[in-house]
């Protein structure tokens, strides 16, 4: 049982996350009166304030702003626009919905005296729900000092003037409407008032204005530009008249003709003594290491002869070269001769002079050197101080070239600046006598035929379209949010229970229960039927077999199940044996609704022993049924329930009735249903339509399942049959039986 319970509320979990459109049909033809009611108001509330509204007009004029503006001269700068930049007409949409835009449109046709535009005016027109807010205010105003007042304030008729036109140029800003059309540059400009001449002139006029603004702009900057070039030139004039005075009076204070040509001899003359002096200082170094060789200290004239210096100077080698061969030829002689031989002795002469005349050119060499390295260290140190000269004079010539460009290039500046400013007023004095637009009209407004809001038409069939939906919405919002069990459906889908039966609801007092004999009363045939039903339902459901004992309980009070017990018991009792057993100990209705007497011995009386069955039994003549009460209230009801002598009673009740109803305490209140649902074959569960929650529904019946006890059904108590008519709820479920509202009539005038 256990595991057939899990797959119910699986099974429920899967249904409720379908989609069940036919459920939403259902609920929206249940509650279509109330829409169409909330429609039907809400249209007619919506039509009324649109018949109240004032029609409003909108004029169109398009205009043609100028990507590449007509300009003679090319002085962009002079305007502070470019043309070619993407912003250009975005700025442009700006100035036309500008507030400096609107005054002068509100200046030119003094629209702050037109009635539209006008806050006495409007305030006098305020609607009169405004009108009593802003009363009622100044009287409680007026009624608590207290309150922070405001001071009357006393203005001029210009304040008086300037508040109305701020007025007037609020009410045209809002008003006006720029829309540019894509991919073009044509912009058109919408007005909208309650009048269509109004709202046409209105839009040719700030079109005008527009366009006028943009011209006298141009006009003001260019003569801003003229005057601030005229002023700047003056200024210009007087510095270059300045710069060139100086540099005249550069050259006469320095007597220069040609100063750049000065320069380029003194660098000439500067370059060439430099190259003088760096060849006379290597040539002094390299007498200074000849001298320095051949003068020193002890070195006779052959040592000096081996001084390479010496040695490879031309004359010495040529002399060298004679010492050799008189040498070779002395040598060769005396092989010959003999010492004393005058060949021999000429020979030896000859060598010897050739030897002195070397000594004697080395000797001279040596003065040459000293004398060559004198001349050539007296050379450097004149060279020295010609070029220290020559570099004074030239760092004084640089010095006067670095003045005289520096005041060269203050003239040269000034004269530039001069020359552009001069250029740049010319062209703003021509520029300034040529007036060309920016923009023109492309279409010209024209007053509209028809208002262009409110679509009161629209707006109708809107309010009604939105008002039925809103109330489809409504209506789904009320049925997620009722829990309570109102239809077979709701029983199988929500309880995942079938339905036994549906009792339907009787007009009677809500502070008194409802007749007990209203089951015999003719003139109630649909209610007695539904018992029968009832019964039927039971009896076939056990035909296999039968269930003698049922016990009928709900979830919570208040739900009808001690109705459903006598009445149940009357239709049993109308074919068999049957017992009515009371086992609420503890807020016990069957003795009331009989009429019994307090001190009526009951059931805990049976249980407890102080009283026989037969004295607590009580036997209805009408009903023919008999009638076991609670009796006195023990204090502990559970375990006398719990106890063996109840369910040896059970046992000797089974064998003295064909059929027992037992009529037990509600399952969220107290456990004792639990307990007596151990002695009985059938359960039957009565559900309050439309007020019980499911979940808590569920819960008593899980409490049911978990023990293992088979749940014989739902019976749905006080169900409204005219609401169900009308929705077709239970459609099948009584006509099927033929037991509608005109059968049951046709019922009663046969009985």
């Amino acid at each position: 049982m256990a595991k057939s319970s899990q797959e119910q509320i699986e099974a429920k979990l899967f249904d409720s996350d379908i989609i069940d459109f036919g459920q939403y049909i259902k609920t929206i033809k249940r509650y279509i009166w109330r829409i169409l009611g909330l429609a039907f108001f809400l249209t007619l509330l919506v039509a009324l304030i649109v018949l109240s509204l004032t029609p409003q007009y909108t004029a169109k004029v398009s205009i043609l702003i100028e990507a590449e503006q007509t300009n003679v001269l090319s002085i962009e700068e002079v305007y502070g626009l470019d043309s070619s930049r993407k912003e250009y007409f975005e700025t442009q949409y700006q100035i036309l919905r500008s507030r400096q835009i609107a005054e002068k449109v509100v200046e030119r046709m003094q629209l702050q005296d037109n009635p539209f535009f006008d806050r006495d005016v409007a305030e006098a027109e305020k609607s009169g729900i405004s009108a009593f807010m802003d009363g009622a205010k100044e009287s409680i105003k007026g009624a608590l000092p207290f309150l922070p007042q405001e001071p009357e304030v006393i203005r001029t008729e210009e304040e008086i003037l300037a508040s109305k036109k701020g007025y007037a140029v609020n009410q045209l800003l809002q008003s006006t409407t720029v829309v540019p059309v894509k991919n073009t540059q044509v912009v058109e400009v919408m007005v909208e008032t309650p009048s269509p001449g109004l709202s046409a002139n209105i839009a040719n006029t700030l079109a005008d204005v527009y366009i006028e603004s943009y011209l006298e702009a141009k006009l003001e900057m260019t003569e801003k530009a003229t005057s601030w070039l005229n002023e700047s030139l003056q200024g210009l004039q007087t510095k270059l008249n300045t710069a060139e005075a100086a540099l005249a009076d550069f050259y006469e204070r320095e007597q220069l003709v040609d100063i750049d040509g000065v320069v380029g001899l003194a660098s000439e003359e500067l370059s060439q003594l430099s190259d003088q002096l760096i060849e006379a200082q290597v040539a002094l170094q390299r007498n200074q290491a000849i001298f320095q060789q051949v003068n020193q200290q002890g070195l006779s004239i052959d040592e000096l002869t081996s001084v390479p210096e010496v040695l490879n100077h031309p004359s010495v080698q040529s002399v060298k070269r004679e010492e050799i061969v008189a040498q070779s030829k002395v040598s060769e002689l005396r092989e010959v001769y003999g010492p004393k031989h005058p060949v021999m002795i000429a020979a030896n002469a000859e060598l010897a002079s050739i030897r002195q005349s070397l000594r004697d050119q080395v000797r001279s060499l040596v003065s040459g050197i000293t004398n060559e390295y004198r001349t050539t260290q007296a050379k450097v140190a004149a060279l020295e101080r010609e070029v220290e000269q020559a570099k004074s004079e030239f760092r004084k010539l640089s010095n006067l070239e670095s003045t005289r460009r520096a005041l060269q290039r203050d003239v040269d500046i000034n004269q530039q600046l001069y020359d552009s400013f001069f250029t740049r007023l010319k062209e703003t004095d021509q520029l300034g006598g040529f007036e060309s637009a920016h923009a023109r009209i492309l279409d010209e407004a024209k007053p509209p035929s028809a208002p262009s809001k409110p679509k009161k038409g629209l707006i109708v069939a809107a309010a009604f379209v939105l008002s039925t939906g809103f109330g489809v919405f409504l209506a789904l919002s009320l049925e997620a949010l009722n829990s309570g069990i109102r239809s077979v459906e709701d029983v199988e889908r929500k309880l995942s229970q079938r339905m036994l039966g549906l009792i339907p609801w009787q007009p009677h007092s809500k502070k008194e229960n409802l007749a007990l004999r209203h089951f015999f009363d003719p003139k109630h045939h649909m209610f007695s039927e539904s018992v029968r039903t009832l019964r039927t339902s039971l009896q076939l459901l056990n035909i296999d077999k039968p269930s003698q004992v049922m016990l009928v309980t709900s979830s919570v009070p208040k739900e009808g199940k001690s109705t459903v017990s006598v009445n149940l018991s009357f239709a049993i009792g109308q074919l068999s044996k049957v017992l009515l057993l009371e086992t609420d100990l503890r807020k016990p209705t069957i003795g009331r609704l009989f009429s019994l007497p307090g001190f009526q011995p009951g059931l805990a009386n049976v249980i407890s022993g102080s009283h026989a069955l037969d004295e607590c039994i009580v036997h209805d003549d009408q009903s023919h049924i008999d009638i076991l009460c609670a009796g006195t209230l023990p204090p502990n009801p559970q375990e006398l329930l719990a106890s063996d002598r109840f369910a040896k009673l059970m046992r000797k009740l089974r064998e003295d009735y064909e059929y027992i109803v037992v009529d037990s305490a509600p399952t969220q209140a107290v456990s004792d249903a639990i307990v007596v649902s151990k002695h009985c074959d059938s359960l039957i569960y009565v559900v309050r339509a439309d007020s019980t929650s499911d979940k808590m529904i569920n819960n008593g019946l899980s409490r049911f399942v978990e023990i293992g006890h088979r749940i014989d059904g739902i019976v749905l108590n006080q169900v409204d049959l005219r609401k169900a008519k009308r929705t077709g709820e239970y459609s099948g479920f009584y006509d099927q039986y033929g037991y509608n509202s005109y059968q049951a009539a046709s019922n009663e005038k046969t009985s």
